[in-house]
C-alpha cells in the first residue's frame, strides 16, 4: 500500500514541476504516476517484483511520470532505481534534459548516474601497450594480422593527446566524452570486454576508467541505461555490471523493443570455416605460449591433438550441412546471403550427433584455455619478476577473448545437440551462406523464439519491480502478444492511457481504391509512382514508408526527375544525417520527401512544418522468411492456434500505428496520412487493423489511382 507520505511526496513534486515550467497538469499524466507508484508499493523485500505495464499515448508526458512516480517510492524502500532505454538519443534526452528539469523544478533530492559497457571506456593497459609495444604484444597481435607499427604510426599523435588528456584530469576515459568523433578504427584497439579485462590484478586497475564509473554507480540513487547493458548485466548473472535485480526497480522505456533485444542477447552463431581459421589461431597461440614459457609442451601436445578432433569434426559437420543444402530445391535470398531454417528447429539426427561430438571437444578446448587464463593470473599475483608479470598482463586479453569464444561455441553446439523441452516454445534453427561461389563457409545459428524463458528467471522473478512503457505497447487492443514475448507474469497490471491528441480534427487517414493489392508488385509500384505527383504538393515535408526496399528502389528509380530530386533515400545517409538534411531542406522551402523502411517508422520525430504528409506503401506485416519468427508460427500453430491471427495480424497493427504515429508529434501538428493498401478495408483482419488506430478523420475511397 502506498504510503501517505510518499504519496504526498510525489504530489507536491509534480505540482512543483508544473510549476516551474509553467505547463498544465494532464489526465492521462497523472493517471500514469498513480498506478506506476500504486503498483510498485506493493514490493515486499525477498518476493518476486511488482510488474507495471504502461501503454502511454504521445503527448501524455511518461518520463515525467515514471521518474516522479518511481524515484520517491525507491527512496523511501532504500532501492535503486535503473532507467533503461532503447536508443542513445532518449538515454541522453533522459539524462540531460528530463532528469535536470525534475531535479531543478521539484525539491525531490537524488543523485544520478549514467552506466555504460566496458566498450565506451578506454582501456589504460591497451592504451600504454599502443604507446609503447612490446615484443610480446607485438607477436601476439601478428596472431591476428594486426601490425602495430602500422597503428602507432597511424594514431600515435591521437593516443599521446589521450594519454595528456587523462593525465590532466581534462578527460576521463569515456569514448563519448572526447572532444572529436572517433572513428571505430580509432577506437577498438583501446578498449577490452569482460572476457579480456584483469580487473584488480591489472596493473592500472587503481586508474581504471570503467571501475572508476562504475564506483559512481553504486553511490547514485538513479542510473540510467540502456537495454542493452541491463540484458549484458542480466546474462552475466546479474549484479555484475549493474546493481543485484533485487535491489532494483528497473524502468524499461521503449519497452516493445526488449523482447527481441533479449532474443538477440541469447543468441549464438558460428561459421564452419571462420571456426577453422580460429583453431589455427588458438594453436599458434599456443605454441608462442610455450616459447614464451607460459605454457607446458605436453598440453600443446593435449591442444594440438584436440584442434584435429574439431577440425574432423567440423568438416564433418559442414558435410552435413551442405547435403542439407543441396537437398533443398528452394532457398530463401538475401543480397549476397541465403539461409534455410530447420522446420520447428529440429536438426538431423546426423546433425545432431555431429554437433555433440564438437560440444565434447569444445568443452575441453574451453577447460584448457580456462587453465591457461588461470596460470596467466598466478603468474600475475606470484611472480617475482616484473617482465614476467608485464608479459602475463599482454597474454591475458588474447586467451581471455579467445575462451569467450569458445564459450560462445559451446552454446551453438549445445543447442544443436539437444532436442528442445517438450510442451515449451522451440528455439529457432537456421544456417546460411555466401552465395558467392568463392566463399563456402557456411554459419549456423540459434536463438530463442520467445525472450519468455530468459527474462523470467533472470528478471521477473528476480528485481524488486519493473515498469515496461512505451507510446504503442498494446496490438487491437490487447496486451497478449507483449504478454507471451516477454514472458511477463501473471501478476503483472496493465494500463493504456490515449493520447492527448485530437486526431480526428488533426489528421486525415486516406485509402485510395487502387483495385490492386499488394501482392501484385509490379502494378502496386506502378500506381504508387503514378499517385506520388499529385498527392505531393508543394512545398513538400514528407516521410514514405515501405516494407520491401526493392520497392523503394523501384519507386525511387521510376519518379519523374522534378521529385526524384527532392527524396532523401535512407541507403544514402545515416539516420541523423539524413534527418537533418530534411529539416535544412524544408527551412529553406525546396521541400524533401524521405523515403525509409521499419527503422524510420519510429523515432524519427519531425514536429510541425518538418512532416506534413505520411504515406505508407502497404500493411507492415513482418518479413515472410524470418527464421525466429516462422519457427515462432509453426510452433503457435501446434498449440491449435491461428499464427497469421494470433501472431501476425496484431503485430502488423502495432507496426501500423507505430508508422501513421510519425504524422502528430505534438499537440499543434496535422496533416495528412495516406495507405496505399485496400486490404485495410477489404480483408476481415485489416477492418481489425483499421479499428486499431487512433480516431483520424478518414477518407475510405474518395480518391481513386488507376
Amino acid at each position: 500500500m502506498l504510503e501517505d507520505e510518499v504519496k504526498e511526496q510525489i504530489q507536491a513534486a509534480y505540482r512543483q514541476l508544473l510549476a516551474s515550467r509553467d505547463l498544465k497538469p494532464r489526465h492521462g499524466q497523472r493517471l500514469m504516476i498513480a498506478e506506476i507508484a500504486r503498483c510498485l508499493s506493493g514490493y515486499v523485500e525477498g518476493e518476486p517484483g511488482p510488474v507495471c505495464v504502461v501503454e502511454a499515448g504521445t503527448g501524455t508526458g511518461k518520463t515525467m511520470a515514471y521518474l516522479l512516480a518511481v524515484i520517491p517510492l525507491a527512496q523511501r524502500m532504500q532501492l535503486k532505481v535503473v532507467v533503461a532505454t532503447a536508443t542513445v538519443a532518449l538515454q541522453e534526452q533522459v539524462m540531460l534534459k528530463d532528469i535536470p528539469e525534475v531535479l531543478q523544478g521539484s525539491d525531490l533530492d537524488f543523485s544520478v548516474a549514467l552506466a555504460k559497457g566496458r566498450g565506451r571506456y578506454l582501456c589504460l593497459a591497451q592504451l600504454d601497450n599502443r604507446l609503447a609495444p612490446s615484443d610480446s604484444l607485438q607477436a601476439m597481435m601478428d596472431l591476428y594480422g594486426d601490425d602495430l607499427q602500422d597503428a602507432e604510426s597511424e594514431h600515435h599523435g591521437l593516443y599521446q593527446e589521450m594519454l595528456e588528456a587523462l593525465s590532466q584530469g581534462q578527460w576521463q576515459g569515456d569514448r563519448d566524452e572526447w572532444k572529436s568523433p572517433l572513428s571505430d578504427a580509432q577506437w577498438m584497439p583501446l578498449t577490452v570486454d569482460n572476457s579480456q579485462c584483469l580487473g584488480s590484478r591489472c596493473s592500472h586497475f587503481r586508474q581504471c576508467c570503467f571501475f572508476r564509473a562504475r564506483d559512481s554507480l553504486d553511490k547514485a540513487d538513479v542510473i540510467v541505461s540502456n537495454h542493452d547493458l541491463v540484458l549484458s548485466d542480466l546474462a552475466l548473472g546479474g549484479g555484475v555490471i549493474l546493481p543485484e535485480p533485487e535491489s532494483c526497480f528497473y524502468i524499461f522505456d521503449e519497452a516493445h523493443h526488449l523482447p527481441v533485444k533479449s532474443n538477440n542477447h541469447f543468441s549464438n552463431f558460428a561459421r564452419i570455416g571462420a571456426t577453422r581459421g580460429w583453431l589455427d589461431r588458438v594453436q599458434d597461440a599456443c605454441r608462442r605460449l610455450v616459447e614464451a614459457d607460459f605454457m607446458a609442451g605436453d598440453e600443446l601436445v593435449s591442444l594440438e591433438e584436440l584442434k584435429e578432433q574439431c577440425d574432423a569434426g567440423l568438416d564433418e559437420l559442414g558435410m552435413l550441412l551442405q547435403q542439407v543444402v543441396d537437398a533443398e530445391p528452394q532457398i530463401d535470398s538475401y543480397g549476397n546471403r541465403a539461409q534455410l531454417s530447420f522446420s520447428m528447429g529440429q536438426v538431423p539426427e546426423a546433425i545432431q550427433l555431429a554437433a555433440g561430438k564438437l560440444l565434447n571437444h569444445f568443452q575441453q578446448l574451453s577447460a584448457l584455455l580456462g587453465s591457461l587464463t588461470d596460470d596467466l593470473k598466478e603468474e600475475m599475483d606470484t611472480s617475482v619478476e616484473l617482465e614476467r608479470r608485464e608479459q602475463a598482463e599482454h597474454w591475458f586479453p588474447l586467451l581471455g577473448s579467445m575462451g569467450k569464444r569458445a564459450t560462445a561455441a559451446l552454446g551453438l553446439w549445445t543447442s544443436y545437440a539437444f532436442a528442445d523441452v517438450a510442451g515449451k516454445a522451440p528455439t529457432a534453427r537456421w544456417l546460411s551462406f555466401n552465395q558467392d561461389d568463392s566463399v563456402a563457409d557456411i554459419g549456423l545459428s540459434a536463438s530463442p523464439v520467445l525472450a519468455a524463458d530468459n527474462l523470467q528467471e533472470r528478471l521477473w522473478e528476480r528485481c524488486a519491480g519493473a515498469v515496461l512503457t512505451s507510446a504503442t505497447l498494446s496490438a487491437l487492443g490487447s496486451f497478449d502478444v507483449l504478454a507471451l514475448r516477454a514472458g511477463l507474469p501473471e501478476r503483472t497490471r496493465y494500463l493504456s492511457i490515449p493520447s492527448p491528441f485530437d486526431f480526428a480534427n488533426a489528421a486525415t487517414l486516406v485509402v485510395p481504391r487502387m483495385n490492386c493489392e499488394p501482392s501484385d508488385n509490379e502494378r502496386h509500384t506502378a500506381l504508387i509512382v503514378k499517385a506520388l505527383p499529385t498527392l505531393l504538393q508543394d512545398p513538400i515535408a514528407a516521410l514514405m514508408l515501405f516494407s520491401s526496399r526493392r520497392q523503394m528502389l523501384d519507386v525511387m528509380q521510376s519518379l519523374p526527375d522534378e521529385l526524384h530530386d527532392k527524396v532523401l533515400c535512407q541507403d544514402d545517409y545515416q539516420k541523423a544525417q539524413l534527418l537533418k538534411y530534411h529539416r535544412q531542406r524544408v527551412d529553406e522551402g525546396k521541400g524533401s520527401l524521405i523515403f525509409g523502411l521499419a527503422s524510420f517508422a519510429e523515432g524519427v520525430d519531425l514536429p510541425g512544418k518538418y512532416c506534413t504528409h505520411v504515406l505508407i506503401a502497404k500493411i507492415p506485416f513482418a518479413v515472410p522468411n524470418d527464421p525466429i519468427e516462422t519457427t515462432l508460427s509453426d510452433w503457435v500453430e501446434q498449440q491449435g492456434k491461428n499464427a497469421f491471427i494470433t501472431l501476425s495480424v496484431p503485430d502488423a497493427a502495432f507496426r501500423l500505428v507505430q508508422a501513421s504515429g510519425r504524422l502528430l508529434r505534438s499537440e499543434t501538428d496535422s496533416g495528412r496520412i495516406t495507405l496505399f493498401d485496400e486490404r485495410v478495408v477489404s480483408k476481415h483482419y485489416g477492418k481489425q487493423i483499421l479499428e486499431s488506430l487512433p480516431p483520424y478523420r478518414r477518407e475510405i475511397f474518395t480518391e481513386e489511382i488507376s
